[in-house]
This record gives structure tokens, sequence and C-alpha cells, in this order.
């Protein structure tokens, strides 16, 4: 059987663009991560994402992991970019969108 830090490790390196979030982009949980979810879709990102409301243990345990206490958090290429915060200021400064093609061109 797969630990939950393993199966969070598996998500990281298996999805070069992944949110944990709350909810869905379409049905979000709160709006922190729907700040994040429409900057990501607004850099036309393709992004996996992983609702942390139906899955408690990754709840749980991807804070300690990532040493990082709240939702939504973006990880891109295995690493922590961080949460609703961070995302909005590196897309309103055009940071996002460089990391987002550079990250999607290299996936091709």
């Amino acid at each position: 059987m797969t630990t939950t830090l393993e199966k969070i490790q598996q998500q990281i390196a298996a999805h070069p663009i992944l949110l944990y979030m709350k909810g869905s982009p379409k049905f979000p949980g709160c709006g922190f991560s729907a700040q994040a979810a429409q900057a990501l879709s607004a850099c036309s990102a393709s992004f996996t994402y992983v609702d942390v409301l139906t899955n408690p243990d990754i709840r749980a345990e991807l804070p300690k992991i990532a040493n990082w206490p709240t939702f939504p958090q973006l990880w891109v290429n295995g690493e922590l970019i961080g949460g609703c915060d961070i995302v909005l200021d590196m897309y309103q400064r055009g940071e996002l969108q460089s990391l987002i093609k550079q990250t999607s061109i290299s996936m091709h």
C-alpha cells in the first residue's frame, strides 16, 4: 500500500504543473483556491489539480512535507512555488506566465 507521502511525491513527480486546492477549478472550495486556479487558467496553463477536501490524508500531510501551512499550493517541476498571494503576485508581474510557458515547452 502506498503511503500518503509516497502518493504526494508521485503526484508532484508526474505532473509538471500541479495545484493542490480546495475543490476544483470549476467548483472551488475557497476564494484563494479559486484565484490561484483562475491565474493558472489565464496563463493558458494545462495543469493538474488535487482536491484536498476529498483527500484528507493529503490535506493533513502536505503542509508538513512542503513546510507550507495553507492551501492552495502550486507546484511547478517538483518545486513549491507558493500559495494564492505568491501566485497572484507572480501573475501580475508576468512571472507566472513565463514560468508556465517554459514548463509547457519542456513538457513537449
